[in-house]
């Protein structure tokens, strides 16, 4: 597999792609046409942009650029299924007031799912696991026994809300978002047919970043400790930028190398990925196409890596194998 740095998430009705600082959401509308938007994120750090390069450091910064570009296009794609009284003719300065209102909410949501984020998963497992001290007193033991509850809550979180309808549309969308993301990586023209035969799975996956901000959360704090039971929550959340900046590192090792061990150790995430991926539709597939085709050339990326020849629409014969393997799991 060689990357292609691309990325992206699933929206309502359809599929984010971002390629460098460009992205391109593409939506299936309610009338069955496929609306696409292009446009340019610009970063948190503004003109420091040079942070978003270090290693380390530049998974803290990454992460909340995609946390708010995520918010945002999912705002944008969510505007196609309002209720039609709300699709009123706004004037000018009506509709720069919902601006405003619409970039307030947006905040004032993402600062308080990040604070039940922060308080679901990191605080709670502890005090489940400090529980036990009575008869479990090692505290080593009781990290371990955190790190399998933070798991646990978080599996049974993904896979609770995957039995909702419009969830489960969701992972669909996420899954026609990887396998464009395989086709193309393993060397496939994008088309529908090579879409559906390519991996739901993927190595760089938000999903398979979360579960390693657990397991790296876990092992920093057999390192870190403190005695008092407000202090290790503080540790927990003051280490947060540490371990999204190491978890950023591994994933972006992980995707960008099919070492054995690398592998293994991204299986979990992998299998992970079976609940927050579904199968898509042939519908759901083209939409995908259309958000990589509008921020990435797709074409110019084979030629340069497979020797892909426009005029046969055929990938050359010395990689042919390699290719037709992008229907599996990496």
């Amino acid at each position: 597999m060689r990357s292609s740095n691309i990325g992206g998430q699933a929206v309502l009705e359809g599929v984010m792609m971002k390629n460098k600082d460009a992205y391109a959401v593409a939506v299936r509308k309610p009338d069955g046409e496929i609306e696409i938007k292009t446009d340019t994120h610009n970063s948190i750090v503004g003109k420091w942009k040079a942070l978003t390069k270090i290693p380390f450091v530049r998974g803290v910064f990454n992460f909340v650029d995609s946390l708010v570009l995520g918010m945002k296009t999912i705002n944008w794609s969510a505007g196609f299924f309002e209720e039609e009284e709300e699709k009123a003719a706004l004037t000018a300065e009506e509709t720069e007031k919902q601006k405003k209102r619409d970039d307030l909410m947006m905040a004032a949501t993402m600062v308080v799912s990040f604070a039940l984020a922060i308080g679901i998963f990191m605080v709670l497992p502890y005090f489940l696991s400090d529980f036990l001290k009575k008869w479990v007193p090692s505290y080593t033991i009781r990290l371990i026994v955190e790190g399998i509850v933070r798991i646990a809550i978080f599996v049974g979180y993904v896979a609770g809300i995957s039995m909702m309808d419009d969830i489960r549309r969701l992972y669909c969308y996420h899954g026609a978002e990887h396998k464009c993301i395989n086709c193309i990586e393993h060397g496939l023209p994008l088309t529908v047919e090579n879409v559906r035969k390519s991996s739901k799975e993927h190595k760089r996956c938000g999903t398979s970043f979360m579960l390693f901000v657990m397991i790296v959360g876990i092992v920093l704090l057999f390192f870190v400790r403190v005695k008092t039971v407000w202090m290790r929550v503080a540790v927990r959340i003051a280490l947060l930028p540490v371990i999204a900046g190491i978890s950023y590192e591994l994933i972006k090792w992980a995707g960008n190398s099919d070492n054995p061990i690398v592998c293994i150790l991204s299986k979990p995430g992998l299998w992970l990925q079976g609940l927050t991926t579904k199968e898509p539709d042939d519908s759901m597939i083209e939409v995908g196409i259309a958000s990589v085709e509008a921020v990435f050339d797709w074409k110019a990326y084979l030629r340069e890596n497979f020797g892909y020849q426009d005029a046969d629409k055929t990938v050359v014969k010395s990689i042919n194998g390699f290719a037709e393997g992008a229907g599996g799991t990496k």
